[in-house]
């Protein structure tokens, strides 16, 4: 009896800790939580309803994944990457990325290509009249819709794992001017790779959108220290 309970304590642990995980990534994703914020312990298990011991081992599991960082009588913190980890990064995705399209356009359907047409659209939209915190999450479903549609489920659970990361980062392109307007032009080359069943152009135009939203990740990463740079001088 005392073996299964505490079998049970174990699952139910393990079970709470993956929701305390979710929030946070969640709390990341549409920037409630930002690079430096600090995580309350007991402010996370008094809202949740939980005891301290899954959202420390929530915190150990999200140290693990690269998505906070734990300093030693200080806290928790959702960490920020240097721009030489971003580069690594956004070189793992492109690939992905690319072996997605080069997987899909064989076998694409008219059905798939229709329904990411109205994610591309719906895209286009949000960037006009929703802002970034409904523009953000639509951008990853686009892509994250790709990468399943390939039916490689490894391919998926790598890639999710890889995004996870940069949303770290990802929000610093759709502050740079024009750089929306740049990413929907991309995806409309990818669309029309996939229509045409065209392997190698869908491939490229894939690897080539990552590629073109770290330079412009980086450069409004750059553009924003500027600013503060300025804004401590006057």
């Amino acid at each position: 009896m005392t073996s299964s309970a505490s079998t049970f304590d174990q699952i139910r642990s393990t079970t709470l800790s993956d929701l305390v995980q979710e929030e946070i990534l969640r709390g990341i994703k549409t920037g409630e939580l930002t690079v430096g914020a600090k995580l309350n312990e007991i402010e996370l298990s008094t809202r949740l309803r939980i005891s301290r011991s899954p959202v420390r081992e929530a915190f150990r599991a999200l140290e693990e994944a690269g998505l906070v960082v734990l300093e030693k009588n200080r806290g928790v913190f959702i960490r920020d990457l240097s721009d030489e980890e971003a580069l690594e990064l956004y070189q793992v995705r492109a690939g992905l990325d690319e072996t997605a399209g080069r997987l899909l356009t064989p076998h694409i359907t008219d059905a798939q290509i229709e329904e990411l047409t109205g994610l591309v659209t719906q895209l286009e939209i949000t960037a006009v009249t929703g802002g970034v915190n409904l523009h953000f999450p639509l951008n990853i479903a686009f892509h994250d819709r790709i990468v399943e549609m390939t039916g490689n489920s490894m391919l998926l659970g790598v890639y999710r794992q890889v995004v996870n990361r940069m949303h770290l980062l990802r929000r610093r392109g759709f502050s740079l001017s024009g750089s929306s307007a740049a990413s929907h032009a991309e995806h409309r080359i990818i669309l029309e790779a996939l229509t045409r069943r065209d392997v190698d152009a869908a491939a490229c135009a894939m690897r080539q959108h990552v590629e073109n939203g770290f330079k412009r990740a980086i450069a409004a990463h750059h553009l924003e220290e500027n600013q503060s740079s300025n804004t401590m001088a006057t």
